[in-house]
């Protein structure tokens, strides 16, 4: 009978390397929730810009005509409070929530710059993306509310 050899332990500097590498890998444009409700928006008929930088926050989508911006937030780094959202990291668990309390506070200052310019906002979550129909009403009564506004 052969005996397992115990695990040889990883060096942390590894382990850091490891995360480091993970971590910028992570996307902040083009994420799969935002290419469904950009793909979901333009099979609507709605057409839009991406990522606009003249507007507080940069909103993933901004409907120009209709005064109207759409955020794609993920669940674990904007602190939604679904089941994905709700994880918490159990290393450096003190920097993550100082870091999603952040984020928060960054998005509502972003949506309360474009509500005082005039603009409609829209917060869309990444775990809404898994329910397409209600997705699609929600989006398409968000734009088209702003319809009568044009």
């Amino acid at each position: 009978m052969t005996r397992k050899a115990a695990p040889l332990p990883v060096p942390e500097a590894c382990v850091d390397a490891l995360r480091s590498a993970t971590m910028r890998a992570v996307k902040s444009k083009d994420t799969r929730p935002e290419r469904l409700v950009r793909s979901l928006a333009h099979r609507l008929g709605f057409r839009f810009r991406l990522h606009r930088a003249d507007l507080p926050g940069s909103p993933d989508l901004v409907f120009p005509g209709r005064r109207a911006a759409v955020f794609v937030h993920g669940c674990f780094w904007h602190g939604h409070d679904c089941r994905r959202g709700a994880r918490a990291p159990k290393t450096n668990a003190a920097y993550w929530r100082a870091k999603i309390a952040r984020n928060r506070a960054r998005d509502e200052t972003a949506a309360a710059a474009l509500a005082a310019l005039g603009w409609r906002v829209l917060t869309i979550w990444e775990c809404e993306t898994a329910d397409a129909a209600a997705l699609e009403r929600r989006l398409s009564g968000f734009l088209r509310a702003g319809a009568e506004n044009v």
